[in-house]
């Protein structure tokens, strides 16, 4: 199916780039979310009219993404959780209670953008988490685990 993106997709391409995808992928994902639209000659000249509104309104996103990722230069994040005596966590922290303590610290995040590709934390001390702000922005924030008294 030929699409026409209309925000930047990772590992697909730029904001009004032309593309081949699988009919599922497009009717299902990009379509609904406002990703994309179909390629029609209708669509295609629709899209060069507001070829400038949409690429002005990615640069806002990216500019914002760019602060908040200043403001998480040199935070570390500081988590207390029950641990026994091998530093072993009694649970795991995952991504929701990452987001949840960072808000709590002021530094406003949600779940999805809280990256854990080795799974979630297991033991107490630091351990780096990914922070996902933007397709182009991504922060490495330190999360320290100390074991509760």
């Amino acid at each position: 199916m030929d699409i026409i993106l209309l925000q930047k997709v990772a590992n697909l391409g730029q904001i009004g780039d032309r593309v081949k995808v699988k009919s599922g992928y497009a009717r299902n994902f990009l379509v609904p979310t406002g990703r994309a639209t179909l390629a029609t000659a209708a669509n295609i000249a629709k899209f060069e009219a507001q070829r400038a509104d949409l690429e002005a309104k990615a640069n806002q996103e990216l500019a914002a993404a760019q602060a908040r990722a200043v403001k998480f230069e040199g935070f570390t994040l500081q988590i207390q959780a029950k641990a026994g005596t091998e530093g072993k966590l009694f649970g795991s922290i995952g991504t929701a209670d990452i987001a949840e303590a960072a808000v709590k610290a002021g530094q406003p995040i949600t779940r999805s953008e809280v990256r854990m590709p080795t799974g979630p934390i297991r033991t107490i001390g630091e351990h780096q988490v990914q922070l996902h702000l933007h397709t182009d922005v991504d922060v490495t924030l330190v999360v320290t685990i100390v074991a509760e008294e």
